[in-house]
């Protein structure tokens, strides 16, 4: 109970010092309330760094064995840097701190696990895109370089236009159109290239995540019920332990 107190404790701070840091964009509340939100803000800092503290105390090494824990000392210790001068830039990364909530909050965790494990799985998928892209890409520079060279004079910017054309953003109306007026078959390029790299490939990605995610799920529960399962093994031993006791003592 005490444990969940502190958790649920640190995530309100977290967020209320997510809040400030946007709060400090604001000229107008930091030339009223400035002297009090940066106050507000160092206490927070303060209390995630004797959290650090404590955590470094308790499990001495083995507390930088855990990625999540190496995460949330980076973090909060970018705003131990001076933020002066060359460093100034580390000012605006101390809303990484923000970030802290995905190792508080277990279920955002699991998802940020299965994302990390999905990326074997997505290196193919990226792959696969990128050879989509680099044979679109030969094909509309050789079919329309000539008429249209601002889209697709050589490689580079034919990739360029072929990824606002998967992006789906004006690519009617300033690509296709125009290039259809002196090619009326272009559609069925776009066409073809849009079923491909959007709808095909990106619904790829999202299966390999769902998969990945749903198998590290399927895992947690089969732990859970391995668990169970010698939890009440022990509890059936101590039965017959206790009932052993109870025929020795007769």
């Amino acid at each position: 109970m005490s444990q969940s107190w502190v958790q649920n404790s640190l995530v309100v701070l977290i967020v209320l010092n997510a809040a400030i840091l946007g709060l400090e964009t604001s000229p107008g509340l930091m030339t009223e309330w400035g002297v009090y939100l940066l106050w507000v803000d160092h206490a927070i800092l303060w209390i995630f760094i004797a959290e650090i503290v404590i955590l470094i105390a308790a499990r001495g090494l083995n507390y930088f064995k855990d990625p999540w824990c190496v995460f949330d000392f980076i973090v909060v210790g970018i705003a131990l840097i001076p933020a002066s001068g060359s460093f100034s830039v580390l000012r605006a990364l101390r809303v990484l701190r923000v970030l802290r909530l995905i190792n508080k909050v277990e279920s955002m965790r699991k998802i940020v696990g299965g994302l990390l494990s999905s990326l074997p799985g997505l290196g193919s998928v990226f792959g696969l895109i990128m050879i989509i892209f680099y044979v679109a890409s030969v094909i509309a520079t050789n079919l329309f370089r000539h008429q249209f060279p601002e889209f697709f004079g050589d490689l580079g910017s034919t990739a360029f236009t072929l990824f606002q054309v998967m992006t789906l953003e004006g690519w009617s109306q300033d690509i296709a159109r125009p290039i259809m007026e002196v090619f009326p078959y272009a559609w069925i390029f776009f066409i073809l290239f849009i079923l491909i790299a959007t709808f095909i490939v990106f619904n790829l990605f999202i299966a390999v995540i769902v998969d990945s995610i749903t198998a590290d799920k399927e895992k947690d529960d089969r732990e859970e019920v391995h668990l169970n399962d010698i939890e009440d093994s022990i509890k059936a031993l101590r039965e017959e332990i206790s009932e052993l006791k109870r025929l020795l003592q007769k």
